[in-house]
């Protein structure tokens, strides 16, 4: 029986919770598996040295501009853009390079700021790595609560 898939599957060299001081997949790069999407990035714990946490959120960092090729993140809220990049997979040490997850159901490991079940979040101008509801329509959405209890939420940054 002859394979008729003509797919091709990108082999990525790091696992989703592996991080690495070397650029292994080329930064920026995109990952889909199943349902989720992932996005590879470089950690910058910002002027407040906020340390990545897994399953924390990450925003663009305010010294690079947005757009495709951005990839540098921070969960520092005092030292990031508001533009949600996506939820860290591993604690990537600073200067090191590693996987969030920008686009499908996700368990962050911290609770809202604020929030109940269906909301939109936006990044927490208040608290590292965090989201809280969307109070104006200029605020570059996150993605939605599902759960908000259960810290449940179905992403959808921008990239």
């Amino acid at each position: 029986m002859a394979n008729n898939d003509t797919s091709i599957k990108k082999i990525f060299a790091t696992k989703l919770t592996e991080f690495s001081t070397a650029d292994k997949e080329g930064i920026g790069v995109i990952r889909r598996e199943g349902a989720k999407t992932y996005k590879y990035v470089k950690y910058n714990q910002g002027v407040g040295t906020v340390a990545a946490v897994a399953g924390n959120m990450t925003a663009y960092k305010s010294d690079v501009s947005y757009g495709p090729a951005a990839a540098e993140v921070s969960s520092d809220v005092s030292d990031s853009l508001t533009v949600p990049a996506g939820m860290l997979m591993s604690a990537i040490p600073h200067g090191s390079f590693g996987w969030i997850q920008i686009k499908g159901i996700a368990t962050l490991n911290t609770a809202l700021v604020s929030g109940a079940d269906g909301n939109a979040l936006v990044m927490s101008a208040t608290t590292d790595g965090t989201l809280k509801v969307a109070a104006a329509v200029t605020e570059v959405v996150a993605g939605a609560a599902i759960d908000a209890s259960a810290k449940i939420v179905a992403l959808d940054c921008p990239y």
